[in-house]
């Protein structure tokens, strides 16, 4: 089917990885609808597309009624909604299933759900053993979805190398927490465009998982050091020790704004790459962007004089 023929409807389509995913399927010529709680969150996509390209409306994926009635009319639908810390159940495995089976009802050929690596119904942290009973909600409902786990994504809206960079260029020290932890992080452009090509090709795709890692697998400590090389802000490195992150996670974890919850701190105790096995970007034709070949272009801004900045320590 041309791609100028459907309707893929996303749930969670304001987010970051949503918003990348939106405008993959607008260049492919798709029409695409936002379906976000508060639609008004999402309208900053709409010069993004031609006339007419661009929908939004309001969704609660706890509520079936209401993701079916967003799904309505739909040959793809995209769950996108995620959360890091709150109700697990509610979110990933309760909507996930709302979604899926709006989208089984209103007759959608395609269903992509985004979940993680590290979705393990074994998993110490229940962030992973949500997403892992998530995707086995989705197949029920949908026996043809198409599951993604994205491994850590990184971008210029991201929380992740915004975070540690907006650290160096204010603290003497960088504190690293499980700084031996290893990660595959990935480019979210390059993420949505898999998304957007499973949407698009059930063929293809449907009743496939894939696992999306970038190029490269650093360790949270290296990844921090080439911030601060990159940002102009070298600074030392203090390494947290577990039993004071342990600590800090449960005791403020739960405060809004905490730098780690208790659950995040369970998640960091395993490696977060793609499985040796595991179907990647090569299925989709995709070469994965290294983070040294995006990143700077926003992280400048973290350099002490901006795109002037030629210092290479803070």
């Amino acid at each position: 089917m041309d791609a100028r023929d459907q309707v893929v409807t996303l749930f969670g389509g304001g987010g970051f990885l949503g918003r990348y995913v939106a405008q993959a399927l607008m260049k492919s010529g798709a029409r695409v609808r936002i379906a976000e709680r508060d639609p008004s969150d999402a309208w900053f996509l709409k010069p993004l597309g031609a006339l007419g390209q661009s929908q939004f409306v309001s969704a609660d994926i706890l509520r079936p009624d209401s993701a079916r009635r967003a799904a309505q009319g739909s040959t793809a639908v995209v769950n996108l909604v995620g959360i890091l810390k709150g109700d697990f159940e509610k979110v990933h495995v309760e909507g996930a299933r709302n979604v899926a089976m709006a989208a089984a009802d209103v007759g959608a050929e395609a269903f992509v759900q985004i979940s993680a690596i590290g979705a393990d119904r074994a998993s110490p942290a229940a962030y992973g053993r949500s997403k892992a009973e998530g995707e086995a909600a989705v197949r029920e409902a949908f026996p043809g979805a198409t599951v993604i786990r994205p491994s850590v994504l990184f971008g210029a809206e991201d929380q992740f190398v915004n975070r540690f960079a907006g650290l160096a260029s204010m603290l003497p020290v960088v504190p690293v927490v499980r700084p031996g932890v290893k990660l595959q992080p990935a480019w979210v452009s390059d993420v949505a465009q898999a998304v957007a090509a499973a949407a698009l090709d059930p063929r293809s795709h449907g009743g496939r998982t894939y696992e999306l890692g970038g190029p490269e697998v650093v360790t949270m400590e290296a990844l921090n050091r080439w911030i601060g090389e990159a940002t102009g802000r070298t600074k030392p490195i203090w390494p947290v020790p577990d039993e004071a992150a342990a600590l800090m996670a449960k005791a403020v974890g739960w405060l809004p704004g905490a730098p780690i919850t208790a659950d995040q701190w369970a998640m960091l105790g395993r490696d977060n790459v793609v499985a040796n096995d595991a179907a990647g970007f090569e299925a989709f034709g995709i070469t994965p962007a290294p983070l040294a070949a995006v990143a700077p272009a926003w992280l400048v801004r973290y350099r002490r004089h901006g795109r002037f900045s030629t210092t290479k320590s803070a």
